[in-house]
């Protein structure tokens, strides 16, 4: 695979991306084939299109399913086992109705939301979505007439928010790099600009979809207890609990990033254990430990009833598993492709400033390949030579930096596996992901993009 390089034109390629996620679509909704083979058999057909050497085709296909579910496999597995022990114990029922109680129906999904852009600030989209989904399915049971997109997607889109847009997530620290830019300005930008891309492409829009978009409460994490205990834990147990995998992450990118700056040595070994200890999984193994002691063992849980419960919390979630990992594949055989090279050569000879020609590279290669690490990269990589050889002082560096990493958020569909883990953790199918998920994130990354252009043209009057 390293020797070889791919002859087809930018023109091919696209035509090729686009015949494959049409064809995703057509099996899907129309023919209703299993998304996990639909996507297994596309991204083979799209391997075989791109002229992707036979001999490592079966590698690569492998290998993207490999690396999307070494992460995925892990979070949601042990978040769906935090949520069954929440949930079974009465945790979630008690925490929902004291929610409730203090801020009202009314309220909830915006004090839902705020929630998790507060968990959202050290946690990664994926543990902390996964984390908070017992929370929010509990309160949407609780008021009358639950929809899951109305309390869903505001939390969802407050952890993409943050994940996008604040360090010390990897995406924005990357482009930072890149760029040379400020980190600390980075950060109070990427502040400036999170509740007001929050509130419109989550609070707002999950608001509206919900209004025209009946979902009920999916039972991922078990069927129902008809029959709640009669000593649940208290809401403070549960939410000390959730705040847990919350602290070790934090110590863990907090530790990353001081490290990076010198202000602590990254080779000492009580800083190595503590990042060890804050690696998502790793914070979510941990906090499965305690739930089990807490919620299941000082609550008369015997051995055996425990093991089962915790057990009964995989079949649901495997499903869901496989098929973000089937997306991870489709998403890696895009890339293998060399269509995200193709697009960036195109792109930047357009001549465009460069603010939009960094934001412009980011959405069409997030749109053509999925990944919006490897959109955020490959577009800063571009630009990074313009933005350092420009004029631009500390400020638009930033705005340059965060627009950036809007585009690189840009609709995310059929070939990005985070599109089928919201999807399929609340009960949606494709088309109605495509009208919920892919909307907000094209909200999240055109409204974000808007802000940080006034940043920007702010920024030049100093």
């Amino acid at each position: 695979m390293e020797d070889w390089t791919q002859t087809l034109g930018t023109a091919p390629l696209l035509l090729i991306a686009a015949g494959a996620i049409a064809l995703i679509l057509l099996l899907i909704i129309v023919f209703k084939v299993h998304a996990f083979l639909t996507l297994i058999i596309v991204s083979l057909l799209t391997a075989i299109a791109a002229q992707i050497p036979v001999g490592v085709i079966a590698k690569t296909l492998t290998d993207g399913l490999g690396a999307t579910l070494g992460t995925v496999a892990l979070l949601v597995a042990l978040g769906a086992m935090l949520g069954r022990l929440i949930e079974h114990s009465g945790g979630a029922k008690a925490l929902a109705d004291k929610f409730v109680d203090i801020f009202g129906e009314k309220r909830a999904p915006f004090a839902l939301g705020i929630a998790s852009l507060i968990l959202g600030f050290p946690m990664f989209f994926d543990a902390g979505l996964v984390m908070m989904l017992p929370i929010v399915f509990a309160v949407a049971r609780r008021v009358s007439k639950g929809n899951v997109l109305l309390f869903g997607i505001p939390a969802a889109a407050a952890f993409s928010v943050m994940h996008v847009f604040l360090p010390p997530h990897p995406g924005p620290v990357t482009a930072t790099e890149l760029y040379g830019a400020n980190l600390g300005i980075v950060l109070l930008v990427g502040l400036l600009i999170a509740f007001p891309v929050w509130y419109v492409s989550g609070y707002l829009w999950g608001r509206f979809i919900a209004a025209r978009l009946p979902l009920p409460v999916p039972t991922l994490f078990g069927e129902i207890d008809e029959d709640q205990p009669v000593n649940p834990p208290k809401p403070r147990t549960v939410i000390l609990l959730l705040l847990l995998p919350m602290f070790l992450i934090f110590l863990n990118t907090g530790l990353t990033t001081l490290s990076t700056i010198g202000a602590v040595s990254a080779d000492a070994l009580w800083v190595q254990l503590l990042v060890l200890l804050g690696n998502s999984p790793v914070a979510l193994l941990i906090t499965v430990l305690v739930a089990m002691f807490v919620l299941g063992t000082r609550r008369g849980e015997n051995g055996t009833a425990l093991e089962k419960l915790v057990d009964s919390a995989l079949g649901p979630v495997a499903s869901v598993i496989l098929i973000t990992g089937a997306g991870g594949m489709f998403g890696a055989v895009l890339r293998a492709s060399g269509i995200g090279d193709a697009l960036a050569d195109t792109l930047g000879a357009m001549g465009l400033p460069v603010i939009v020609a960094a934001y412009i590279i980011a959405v069409v290669i997030r749109l053509a390949q999925g990944s919006a690490t490897v959109a955020l990269v490959t577009a800063a990589g571009l630009a990074a030579p313009a933005v350092i050889a420009g004029d631009f002082n500390p400020v638009q560096v930033a705005a340059i930096t965060l627009a950036t990493a809007a585009g690189s958020v840009f609709a995310g569909h059929v070939n990005d596996s985070g599109f089928w883990l919201v999807g399929r953790l609340m009960g949606m199918d494709v088309k109605t992901t495509l009208k919920t998920w892919t909307v907000q994130q094209t909200i999240e990354s055109v409204l974000a993009f808007g802000l940080v252009l006034i940043v920007f043209a702010v920024g030049s009057l100093f």
